[in-house]
C-alpha cells in the first residue's frame, strides 16, 4: 500500500513540474491588456493624416445560380481582408510566446466594405467570422458569404453566350483618405477551389482598382471590381431545342413530297407550326424581358418558323391548283343563269383556262430549270419554243377557217360551202343538182326529185346540228381534261420548287446562324 502511494506522488510530481503543463494565463492577459482601452470606433493608424492601407482578395468557391429572368448571379465566395492595426500590436517574449490571436470581429475595427452591386435584402452577406491578429499588428480577415449580386444578362448569343458579372466591392463611408483600398493579388480572384457547374464554365475572374468621384459627395472613392467571366455550355441547349427544331422543320420540308390528294398536307404544316410555337415558348420563358437585342435562337427560330409559315401559305396554293374543275372555278350563278349551255361551258371552261404567264413560267421554263418532265413530253428550250411556235399557227390557222371546219375539225373550201347553202351558180355556170336540173323563163322548176333533195338537206342540216353538239361536247371535256391536267402538272412544279427552296433556304439559314455564334460546342 505505501509503495502505491509513493509511485502516485511521484507521477504528480513530475507531471506537474514538466514545461507547457502549466495551466496558461498568457493570452488571457493579452487579451486583456489589448482590449483594455480599445475603441472599435477609431480608425486605428499611427497616424491620423494618413489612410489605412486595406487589401482585398477574393476566392470564388462556386457559381450557385444565374438567373437570366431577374439578371441576378448568386456565387459563394470567400472575401480576404488585410490591414495593419496599430493600436493591437505587442511583444511576443512579454506574454509568453504567444504570435497571434483569434478575436471576433464585433470587439474590433474593421472596414465597412460592402459589395454596391448587392441584390440581397440583407444587402450584407457575409458570415462574421474571427479576425486573425498577429504580434505585428497584421489582421487578416476571410468572411465567407453566398453574394447575391446585380448582373446585366446579354442575351444577344443566347444560348452561346459568355456573360461577366462584375462585383463592386468598396467603403461606404470612408474615403481614399481614410481607406487606400488595393488589391490582394493583381491576378484576380482566386479560383484554386472552384467547384465547376454544370451549366457555365468559368473562365476568369479579373480584379481591378478604380477611384470614382460621386455626384453626393466631393471626395475620392476607391472600390476594387471583380469581373467573374463565364460561358455557358450549350451542349443541354443543343441538344433540346436547336435539334429538335432542326428535325421539325425537315419535316416540314417532307410535306412537299406528300401527294395532294392524301388530303394531309394542310395538316401536317400547321402541326409543325404549333410545335415551333411551343418551342419559341419554353425560350421567352428563360430568357430576361428586355428589348436591348433579340437572342440568336430566337432568330433562328423566327427563321424556321418563317419558312413554315410559307410553306403552309404555298400548300394552300399547291392545293388550289390540284383541285381546279369546272364546278369549282366556274361563273357564279347570277351571271351565268341567263346565257344559253354553250355558253355556259364556253364560259367555265375560260373561267379554268390557265393564264399565260402562268403557263410559261410553272409549265415551261421552270420545269426545264428544274429538270421536271410530263408523262410522255421531255421539257427542253428547244421543245417550248417549238410549242409557242404551234400555238401561234394553231391560233392562225383556225381564224382562217369557217365555223362548220373549227367544229368538225377539217380544212374546207369557204366558196363551195357558201354556194351549197344559197344556191348560187356553180364553175360551170349552172345551179347545183340540189336546187334542180331544168329552167323556165329564168326561173328553176320544182320537181320531186328537187322535193326530195330538199327534204335531205334539212335532215342533213339536223345531222350536222347534232354532230356539231356532240363535237362540241366532246372538245370542250377534252380541253377541260387537259386543263386540269396542266394546272396538276403546275401544282407538281410548285411543290418541286419549295421542296427544293425551303430545304436551302433551312440548310443556309442553319450554318449561318451556328456560324455567327461565338463558339458552339463547349
Amino acid at each position: 500500500m505505501w509503495l502505491t502511494l509513493w509511485r502516485t506522488f511521484g507521477i504528480v510530481f513530475f507531471v506537474a513540474i514538466l514545461p507547457g503543463c502549466l495551466p496558461g494565463h498568457h493570452e488571457r492577459r493579452l487579451l486583456n491588456d489589448l482590449l483594455k482601452d480599445y475603441n472599435k470606433l477609431e480608425r486605428p493608424t499611427q497616424n491620423e493624416s494618413s489612410a489605412i492601407v486595406v487589401k482585398l482578395g477574393l476566392t470564388l468557391q462556386q457559381i450557385i445560380n444565374v438567373d437570366e429572368k431577374n439578371q441576378i448571379l448568386t456565387t459563394n465566395v470567400w472575401l480576404n481582408f488585410e490591414w495593419t492595426d496599430h493600436n493591437l500590436i505587442w511583444n511576443e517574449t512579454e506574454y509568453g510566446g504567444v504570435t497571434d490571436l483569434r478575436i471576433n470581429p464585433k470587439y474590433l475595427w474593421t472596414p465597412d466594405v460592402l459589395m454596391y452591386n448587392s441584390a440581397d435584402e440583407g444587402f450584407s452577406s457575409t458570415y462574421p467570422t474571427n479576425v486573425v491578429v498577429a504580434s505585428s499588428g497584421l489582421c487578416t480577415h476571410i468572411p465567407p458569404g453566398i453574394f447575391f449580386s446585380t448582373c446585366r444578362i446579354d442575351i444577344t448569343w443566347y444560348p452561346f453566350d459568355d456573360q461577366k458579372c462584375k462585383m463592386k466591392f468598396g467603403s461606404w463611408t470612408y474615403d481614399s483618405a481614410k481607406i487606400d483600398l488595393q488589391l490582394n493579388n493583381e491576378q484576380g480572384g482566386d479560383i484554386s477551389g472552384y467547384i465547376t457547374n454544370g451549366e457555365w464554365d468559368l473562365i476568369a475572374v479579373p480584379g481591378k482598382r478604380n477611384t470614382l468621384t460621386y455626384t453626393c459627395c466631393p471626395e475620392v472613392y476607391v472600390d476594387v471590381t471583380f469581373q467573374i467571366h463565364i460561358r455557358r455550355r450549350t451542349l443541354y441547349y443543343f441538344s433540346n431545342l436547336i435539334m429538335p427544331c432542326v428535325l421539325i422543320s425537315s419535316m416540314a420540308l417532307l410535306g412537299f413530297t406528300l401527294p395532294p390528294d392524301s388530303g394531309e398536307k394542310l395538316t401536317l404544316g400547321v402541326t409543325i407550326l404549333l410545335s415551333l410555337t411551343v418551342f419559341l415558348n419554353i425560350v421567352t420563358e428563360n430568357i430576361p424581358e428586355t428589348s436591348d437585342a433579340v437572342p440568336l435562337i430566337s432568330t433562328y427560330f423566327n427563321c424556321i418558323m418563317f419558312m413554315v409559315a410559307s410553306s403552309v401559305v404555298l400548300t394552300v396554293v399547291v392545293l388550289n391548283y390540284h383541285h381546279r374543275t369546272p364546278n369549282s372555278h366556274a361563273m357564279p350563278n347570277w351571271v351565268s343563269g341567263g346565257l344559253g349551255q354553250d355558253t355556259q361551258e364556253s364560259s367555265s371552261k375560260e373561267a379554268l383556262k390557265m393564264p399565260r404567264w402562268i403557263r410559261c413560267v410553272l409549265l415551261q421554263w421552270l420545269p426545264w430549270i428544274l429538270r421536271m418532265e410530263r408523262p410522255g413530253k421531255k421539257i427542253t428550250r428547244k421543245t417550248i419554243m417549238m410549242t409557242n411556235k404551234m400555238r401561234e399557227l394553231e391560233l392562225k390557222e383556225r381564224s382562217s377557217k369557217s365555223l362548220l371546219a373549227n367544229v368538225l375539225d377539217i380544212d374546207d373550201d369557204i366558196r363551195q360551202i357558201q354556194a351549197m347553202g344559197s344556191g348560187t351558180p356553180s364553175h360551170n355556170g349552172g345551179y347545183p343538182r340540189l336546187v334542180g336540173r331544168s329552167y323556165e323563163e329564168g326561173g328553176p322548176i320544182v320537181t320531186p326529185h328537187t322535193s326530195f333533195c330538199f327534204n335531205k338537206t334539212r335532215e342533213l342540216q339536223n345531222i350536222l346540228r347534232e354532230l356539231r353538239y356532240i363535237t362540241n361536247k366532246m372538245r370542250c371535256d377534252e380541253e377541260v381534261h387537259e386543263i386540269e391536267v396542266d394546272w396538276k402538272f403546275a401544282a407538281m412544279v410548285v411543290d418541286r420548287f419549295c421542296l427544293i427552296t425551303f430545304t436551302t433556304y433551312t440548310i443556309v439559314s442553319t450554318i449561318v446562324v451556328m456560324l455567327s455564334a461565338p463558339h458552339i460546342i463547349s
